[in-house]
């Protein structure tokens, strides 16, 4: 038996990209999801291996653009309610 993973389609995946910045973006929390992982699990292995990475792989959201990306994107209602902002990953990593 294989252990095979769900393949993600392409068309969830763009309705989930986002224009913030001027860029195109995804949050950490639909990267997650497409991976299978807890956000916080996901956002742990990027700080673990943060030499990996170039310095503007991530940013994080400010307190008025988390609060639009609530307000525009139904499946973002849960981080309504969080106390932690969102991290965002630039269309270059996309």
């Amino acid at each position: 038996m294989s252990d095979k993973k769900a393949i993600v389609p392409v068309g969830k995946i763009e309705q989930r990209i986002l224009l913030i910045r001027d860029e195109k973006v995804i949050v950490d929390a639909d990267l997650a999801e497409f991976y299978g992982v807890p956000t916080k699990r996901l956002n742990e292995q990027i700080k673990r291996n943060k030499g990996r990475f170039p310095d503007d792989f991530m940013f994080q959201l400010s307190t008025e653009e988390k609060s639009e990306v609530v307000a525009n994107c139904d499946h973002l209602s849960k981080l309504k309610y969080s106390t932690s902002y969102p991290m965002c990953l630039p269309n270059t990593v996309l």
